[in-house]
């Protein structure tokens, strides 16, 4: 077998491999239980060629497309694009791959839905260089002809590159951004821009074709020059119906494709702003001047697109109305820039109170968002009458400022309007008074045509000079959108790192961390290490640094100073998708979806199995009340969880957090919210959760840690000590005393007990 069968041999083994049944898409790219499967074996294809440019790329982080039984080129270039590459799938013919000698890597996909790397061809000998994205990279390359490559090759091919610009996702949000938005859609520039000339060149013609009737046809009595005129008019303007049309379907698509890019990337940005962000700021605020750059975007795909196209009839029709008369030209000309200058000089005024409208709505907006947020807490206290008398405030803010801006705007357009009525009706009569008076100016036909062609004319001028008056509300919708998209984001942490097998060894080695804005450290020389399996308890009173040890190993901040270790990796330099799909976390609060148990299950893991999600709710202890519902693991649960008890909701987090098989997992409060009986559910769990990992559990109830194999105790930043739960009972103070206030009942009537006994013992012994 010479080497090209053997790689139509392989590319039959991965068939094979691919039909093994019970699973479904992404399962399959990312399945520890099926191994080297043609999707999977895309993948890798495309993770080698990433790598060849120092893009650290990672399978789990790829989330596949409905229906596809192994990614497409197109699905492969959007989640490569998504991660800081430049990648383009196209279909190309063997003449043309034979050529690429020495180029990068290139991605060929497979029939199958497997994929090879292709390193290098030879037009003379006419053959390819393959090598198996599956292999150790030391094995030689393998060379195909185009017979044996097309027996298995679809013709489709991935080309990738490193972005050398800055990431659109990390570029400043600013007008800059917004053109090459517009820009990378050339083609469709393009096109637009020449129909648009001709649509110009067109619109010339028919008052040329009445200056002629008026001159020649009415004057000479000419019936055929009249039915030739007529002729080319319909002729032309059937001509430019058609080319209308054609420009309104292709303006319609590019605005189209802005409006989805920008609303992508928006959404894209959002979700990468760092938690700190979020904590720090209110919901709806944030909200309000998001939606903020809609405004921007409407400006752009309509007033800016129409007033761009409307240039072209100004460059084409302005030397041909100096044709027919330069005097009243200039006119028209001199008048629309007065209105510019007049719009200019109330552009600062009219900015400066409309960005204080634009504050005003974003405060009424998280009025709104919080009153619906926590409709639960306004219903059950009775606090409608103080809701409304806010919301009352921050509507009269809104009206005063909206007064205050339309009153200021007022001016310029009454100032303006007796220039614009100039240019449509005075032009006019000054024209006519010109024809009367020296007809060797402006002639009757041309006076006529002038008329169709001047408002033409001007409705650009005046649009170009109303473009300044919008700019205001534009920039200052921008300033509002940037203050939220422009703040640092965690993209570099969540694309690029190390991706190590995470075990679950931790160690602190004198860690500090101030909160920004604050003077006193939340934690001061923090030491301490666990080895791997090991179940940890965090207590310590209110503020001692319990959930700031949590937060640094989620990689929420990491701006601390000292080292921080996970299997010796300092968490820095880890890859903080990998390292938040690697954690198991659950709240003490935690956030459920509206859709079915299921798909809150397995959030996140679209692609894993009905069986995945009934294991995870298994260990979690969800599994005996998810039965019990009429319809299992299908049951629709309604927004804010209103539907389910806080127990069973407590419980579906934590079936969540087990579903990825965590080796390090955490509980932070986990189960402070929880009535007894729940609180029994879920702690008799936890030791059997903790089986084979990791566990970090933060409670203030120091009866569910009794258990644990180390109890770490806090007191104001610092570790105050660690052990077990007898030996703290034994030397430390503070863990002592935290027991002894929770445990006073238990006490108490333990020395009743006692004493009964004592006197039962008395009585006994007097009776004998």
């Amino acid at each position: 077998m010479d080497l090209a069968d053997h790689v139509l041999a392989a590319a039959d083994q991965n068939r094979d491999l691919g039909e093994a049944p019970g699973r479904n898409n992404n399962d399959t790219y990312a399945s520890q239980g099926v191994k080297d499967t043609p999707a999977l074996i895309r993948l890798r294809a495309v993770i080698a060629a990433g790598r060849f440019h120092g893009l650290q790329l990672d399978v789990l982080d790829f989330t596949a497309e409905p229906g596809e039984q192994s990614p497409s080129p197109a699905t492969l270039a959007r989640w490569l694009n998504e991660q800081g590459a430049v990648a383009k799938g196209m279909r190309i013919e063997w003449r043309h791959l034979v050529r690429m000698r020495n180029s990068p890597p290139i991605v060929l996909m497979f029939r199958d839905g497997s994929a090879a790397l292709m390193v290098n061809a030879e037009a003379e000998r006419g053959v390819i260089w393959l090598r198996d994205p599956m292999a150790d990279e030391a094995e030689p390359p393998v060379p195909v002809d185009e017979m044996r490559l097309s027996e298995i090759w679809s013709g489709d091919i991935l080309l990738i590159k490193r972005r050398q610009d800055q990431s659109e996702i990390d570029a400043p949000i600013n007008m800059a951004w917004l053109a090459r938005m517009v820009l990378r859609e050339k083609k469709s520039l393009r096109d637009i821009t020449l129909s648009s000339l001709t649509l110009s060149v067109l619109q010339i013609f028919p008052p040329l074709a009445v200056m002629q009737v008026i001159d020649r046809v009415v004057n000479n009595h000419s019936m055929a020059t009249l039915v030739s005129i007529a002729a080319i008019v319909l002729m032309l303007s059937f001509y430019e119906i058609v080319l209308s049309f054609g420009r309104r379907e292709l303006t319609l698509i590019l605005t189209t494709r802005i409006d989805a890019r920008i609303s992508l990337h928006l959404f894209n940005r959002l979700l990468a702003l760092p938690l700190e962000y979020f904590e720090q700021q209110q919901a709806g605020n944030i909200i309000g001047r998001v939606m903020a750059i809609y405004k921007v975007r409407d400006f752009m795909t309509g007033r800016l697109m129409s007033t761009f196209l409307d240039m072209f009839t100004l460059v084409v029709v302005l030397p041909f109305l100096f044709y027919l008369s330069s005097t009243l030209a200039w006119m028209t000309v001199a008048t629309a820039g007065m209105i510019g200058l007049i719009i200019a000089v109330f552009m600062r005024p009219v900015g400066r109170i409309y960005g204080k409208l634009v504050k005003a709505e974003a405060e009424r907006s998280s009025v709104m968002y919080e009153t619906v947020a926590g409709i639960r807490t306004v219903k059950t206290l009775a606090l409608e009458p103080a809701r409304k008398q806010e919301w009352d405030r921050r509507t009269a803010d809104v009206v005063r400022w909206k007064l205050s801006v339309g009153r200021i705007a007022n001016w310029p357009t009454t100032l303006t309007m007796p220039l614009e009525m100039f240019i449509n009706r005075g032009i006019i009569l000054v024209g006519a008074y010109l024809a009367l008076t020296n007809a060797s100016t402006v002639g009757v036909g041309a006076l006529v045509a002038f008329m169709m062609l001047g408002g033409r004319v001007a409705a650009p001028l005046v649009g170009v000079a109303r473009l300044l008056d919008d700019l205001n509300e534009v920039t200052t919708s921008l300033a509002e959108a940037g203050s939220v998209l422009n703040q640092p984001t965690e993209t570099k942490a969540l694309t690029e790192g190390m991706r190590p097998p995470i075990k679950g060894a931790l160690s602190f080695t004198d860690v500090n961390f101030t909160y920004p804005g604050s003077t006193t450290k939340a934690l001061n020389d923090v030491s301490f290490a666990l080895p791997a399996g090991t179940m940890l308890g965090l207590v310590g009173r209110s503020g001692s640094g319990k959930s700031t040890i949590t937060r640094l190993l989620q990689g929420v901040s990491r701006s601390y100073e000292g080292y921080l270790k996970l299997d010796g990796v300092d968490l820095r330099e880890i890859n903080l998708t990998h390292l938040r799909r690697s954690l198991g976390v659950v709240l003490q609060d935690n956030f459920l979806f509206r859709g079915t148990i299921r798909d809150n299950i397995a959030a996140g893991r679209p692609g894993l199995t009905i069986d995945d999600v009934v294991r995870a709710a298994r260990l979690a202890g969800a599994e005996e009340f998810i039965e019990r519902l009429p319809a299992g693991y299908e049951t629709w649960i309604e927004e804010g969880s209103t539907n389910i008890s806080g127990g069973q909701r407590q419980r579906l987090a934590i079936a969540r957090a087990l579903i990825s098989d965590p080796k390090l997992m955490i509980l932070d409060e986990a189960t402070s919210a929880l009535d007894p009986e729940s609180e029994a559910l879920v702690s008799a769990n936890i030791e059997r959760m903790g089986k084979g990992r990791t566990m970090i559990i933060v409670s203030h109830r120091l009866s569910s840690l009794v258990n644990c194999d180390q109890i770490l105790v806090m007191e104001h930043g610092r570790v105050a000590d660690i052990g077990s739960h007898e030996a703290l009972l034994e030397r430390c103070a503070i863990y002592r005393a935290l027991w002894m206030q929770q445990n006073r009942h238990t006490e108490r009537r333990s020395r009743v007990s006692r004493a009964s006994e004592a006197e039962c013992v008395a009585t006994v012994a007097e009776g004998d």
